[in-house]
């Protein structure tokens, strides 16, 4: 089998108890696509809530004969350790550690990945990141709480954050970075009397310093004062893009009578720009 970049586990649990998982899915991937997946339900040898059972549909009559935790702590330990491991939430993370203490397995060793926080950084303007959202956001096939569906899930989350913001996952697993200050516009320029709110990179980043060389000021938000908004990356007028909040409220100014305009950074063409300031 080759070797996943990732793999992405998801379990459900039979009551309030982490411990009791009663269903552990599994997805490896590699350059983007998927290349193998375990699926299994579990005997959490624990009772079961009716609470737990409306949300995933699983009963205690559906695990009987099914292994214990136990019995596949080899499996997921070999599918899990030494790599980097993807779970939405750190609930999957606890919901592991528990279950080795109560069965008396030793731990897992991995190194976690949160797919809401990388959600978070990647499409920071969504109202929600659960994960039946992003699915429909994303476009993503889903069937929630089933825990091998989960588990792709969140692993095409992860996919479609690299290839949304260029962010490789060994840069995901680092701290984020806090932006610093906008940079100062200069004194006079192209730009000067221009407020740019920019979609895609930091407020500190390339493209707000080439800006603000320009003459332009930097804006962390979208207001009623801002004139435009630059949306960076390979697909500026995407589906995600145009749902974020930064986009809506620019359009909602634009009906209101504002006169922001929204370009992508092709269009704003900066060393065109930059050419006949210099040239005039």
């Amino acid at each position: 089998m080759l070797t996943p970049d990732f793999v992405v586990i998801d379990v459900e649990t039979a009551c309030s108890r982490v411990s009791s998982i009663c269903q552990v899915g599994i997805v490896g991937f590699r350059d983007g696509r998927e290349i193998f997946e375990y699926e299994t339900l579990v005997d959490p040898r624990d009772e079961f809530n009716v609470f737990n059972t409306r949300i995933h549909g699983i009963t205690e009559q559906d695990v009987t004969g099914k292994p214990c935790f136990g019995d596949i702590h080899g499996i997921v330990d070999g599918h899990l350790s030494g790599r980097t491991t993807v779970a939405h939430s750190y609930f999957d993370k606890g919901a592991l550690a528990a279950a080795c203490r109560i069965h008396d397995r030793p731990p897992i060793e991995t190194v976690w990945l949160d797919s809401v926080r990388v959600a978070q950084r990647a499409w920071p303007d969504l109202a929600s990141h659960r994960l039946g959202g992003l699915a429909q956001y994303l476009g993503i096939a889903h069937q929630h709480h089933d825990a091998l569906s989960d588990a792709r899930a969140a692993g095409w989350v992860i996919v479609k954050a690299i290839d949304h913001t260029g962010i490789a996952l060994d840069e995901w697993l680092k701290p984020p970075r806090k932006p610093g200050p906008a940079p100062r516009p200069a004194p006079t320029g192209p730009l000067s009397g221009e407020r740019i709110a920019i979609l895609g990179e930091p407020r500190d980043g390339r493209l707000a310093n080439a800006i603000a060389a320009l003459g332009g000021r930097i804006v962390s938000a979208v207001g009623n004062t801002t004139t435009m908004l630059v949306i960076t990356g390979r697909a500026p007028f995407s589906y995600s893009v145009r749902n974020s909040g930064a986009y809506r409220r620019a359009e909602q100014y634009r009906r209101l009578g504002g006169t922001i305009r929204v370009v992508s950074e092709v269009e704003l063409d900066l060393p065109a720009i930059a050419a006949s300031f210099t040239a005039a």
